[in-house]
């Protein structure tokens, strides 16, 4: 269910999505959670749940830091509504390639619901 009507121009979820990564890319998490996320928002892993401005900002930096780099090698598929991402992906980082998930569920243009996960090694 795209709304990518026409591909040459980016869709809001896909704009969105590439600026989440720019902001993970250049290690801006008080900016990421600032502009993405609210006040109030949950991030679901199958390992933990963490809640809000400070225990998001807390989780981004450790998650980056096991990372060490992240590349995103491929984007491969890609959905959206008006207000929620779903996403697989492609990357790889200091810890090796991975298949990746991620659902956000937005509000007012922010995250209020982020599930994550990893699927397993890239083939």
């Amino acid at each position: 269910m795209s709304t990518d009507v026409d591909s040459r121009q980016p869709t809001a979820g896909r704009q969105f999505y590439e600026r989440q990564l720019a902001y993970l890319q250049s290690g801006d998490v008080e900016g990421l959670i600032a502009q993405h996320y609210h006040a109030d928002a949950l991030l679901v892993t199958f390992d933990t749940a963490v809640r809000g401005h400070e225990a998001l900002t807390a989780y981004f930096r450790r998650y980056l830091e096991q990372l060490g780099h992240l590349e995103v090698v491929s984007t491969d598929n890609f959905t959206e509504t008006g207000d929620t991402i779903l996403l697989e992906a492609t990357v790889s980082s200091a810890l090796g390639a991975a298949r990746v998930y991620d659902a956000f569920v937005l509000r007012e243009g922010k995250i209020c619901y982020h599930f994550a996960g990893v699927m397993g090694p890239a083939r």
